[in-house]
Formats: structure tokens, sequence, C-alpha cells
């Protein structure tokens, strides 16, 4: 993971400061791309503490179609929340709950989480019912690997104009190709990012997306290759800085082995229990605020 220490260093000594729509500020560089090659091990970072159980369960949550934030509360996964509760905020039935409280009634109204946990059209329904046209761009996607592994319309779009406005977060990591080398062994994806929170979202959009190519691989019959990330308006916020130069000061550690339940043939049926981490080192948890 040498080349996320690398970006970090680079946006820290070249980027811009500019303001932002949260606030925050940030200082960023357009347009970086970095390369990990999944032959050589899973690329989950070791210079901080990551936990790849909500990478994988936001992941499977998007695969389902699901935009409501309940099955990430149902699981634990916290990444989702400050979205829908911010805009409950601004609603004439806001009672000055707190997020905790929020997230509660989330978890144990129905009613309540079907109204105040929708995220809108995201990522989940742009993949499976693409402007809600019955369009599944993943179910073509396998189709398209299995059946014409040279095609170069191995694509899953996220950016939906026609219904950004009715999203809570227009999607960050908009644009993904796969590519089957010529020997139809090894499946490759490169992801286009538009915006990139360097610190918080980066390393958990680099795991989350190399997972997706692995099981792709898997049902699709080849072997994960490389994961290509290529970022638009990348950034570290000004109040992650000191994190950040922390985390670049560290020794990165070897990378970890990803394990799938082999026995999962489709795309649509892995569970939280069929993806595990093997051999996992890394430094210390480091903490950075979320910018909303």
């Amino acid at each position: 993971m040498k080349q996320y220490l690398e970006m970090c260093q680079y946006v820290l000594e070249n980027g811009d400061d500019r303001d932002d729509r949260t606030g925050t500020g940030t200082r960023g560089v357009f347009g970086y791309q970095t390369r990990y090659n999944l032959l050589e091990g899973f690329p989950l970072l070791t210079t901080k503490k990551m936990f790849l159980r909500p990478i994988a369960e936001e992941l499977l949550w998007f695969l389902k179609g699901d935009t409501n934030i309940k099955y990430l509360v149902d699981r634990n996964v916290r990444i989702w929340n400050e979205w829908p509760y911010v805009a409950y905020t601004k609603t004439p039935e806001f009672q000055g709950e707190t997020m905790d409280e929020f997230i509660e009634k989330i978890k144990t109204d129905d009613i309540f989480a079907g109204k105040y946990g929708e995220l809108g059209p995201v990522y989940g329904k742009q993949w499976r019912d693409f402007n809600e046209e019955g369009v599944d761009q993943i179910q073509q996607l396998v189709d398209s690997l299995i059946n014409n592994p040279f095609s170069r319309r191995h694509i899953v779009c996220a950016w939906n104009p026609a219904q950004i406005d009715k999203m809570a977060l227009p999607p960050c990591h908009a644009f993904l190709q796969f590519y089957v080398s010529a020997d139809k062994k090894y499946l490759s994806c490169q992801l286009y990012q538009r915006s990139a929170d360097i610190f918080l979202g980066v390393p958990f959009n680099i795991a989350s997306y190399a997972l997706m190519t692995e099981m792709l691989a898997q049902v699709c019959g080849y072997q994960a290759k490389e994961f290509v990330h290529t970022i638009g308006d990348a950034h570290i916020y000004l109040d992650h800085f000191d994190v950040v130069k922390e985390q670049i000061s560290r020794e990165v550690l070897p990378t970890c082995k990803l394990v799938l339940n082999k026995e999962v043939k489709s795309i649509f049926d892995f569970k939280i229990e069929d993806i595990k981490i093997e051999d996992y080192q890394c430094h210390g948890k480091l903490v950075g605020k979320v910018s909303v």
C-alpha cells in the first residue's frame, strides 16, 4: 500500500487549498491514479487499523439494490448514518434527537426507518435498476464477462444525471470498467471516482472494489489481477492533516490474504460469512471527522 502513502504525500506537497461544499476546506489535486496488484495480496491498508466487515456489508447492500440504511444499521455499520440524520434534523418531526437516538429509531421502528432511513436512488438502485427502468447492470456485467470476455463494454455506472437531485449524496465512486486478459485467466477493474476523501474514504473504496473484483472473478471463472483507481478530485480535508502525516510516518506492513467461500457461484449469493481475511497486520487506529 505504498502507492496510497505516496498519494497522501503528493497531495500534501502539491495540492491546492480550496473551499468545499461541507465548509471544512480541502487540499487536493485533480487527476491521480494508483494501481494495486491483487495477485500479491488484498489491498487492505496496514498503516491504520481497518475492518473488512463494514466494507463487505456495504458492498453486499449495494448488490442487493438496497438504498435504506436500516440494512446497515441492523448490522452495526455506521458509514451512511450522517446523511439521513442531517436530513431528518431539517424536518418538522425532529424533536432534538441525538444521532444515537435517531439510529435506535431506525433500528426499532420500521415505519420511521422507511421514511427517514432512505437515501434515494444511490448506488444499489442504479446498479440493479438503473433510472428505475429495470436495467440490472450487475447481471448484465456478469453475463457479459462470461459470454463476451473481450468486450470493451464491461461497465457499471452509478452516475445518473436524471436522479442526482433525489440522492442523499451523489455517487463519488461513479464508473466501473472491467477487463479480461488475453488468455482469459485474469479479471481487472478500473474505478473512476469523481471525488475522493483520501484519509477516510479512499482506503475503504480500494478494499471495496478490490473485493468486488475478487467476487466477480470467482463467479465468472477468472482470477482477480489488478485494481486501478483513477480519481478526479483527490483531496485531504484540512482537519485531517495531522492524522495523514502520522499515517505517512508509519511503516507499510505485508498485505493480507482474502479468502472467499469457493462454494458461492452467484455474485448475489455471497453472505458476510463467505468473506474473510487472513494474516492481517496493521498499525493502530487513526480517527478523523466525517465532513457532511
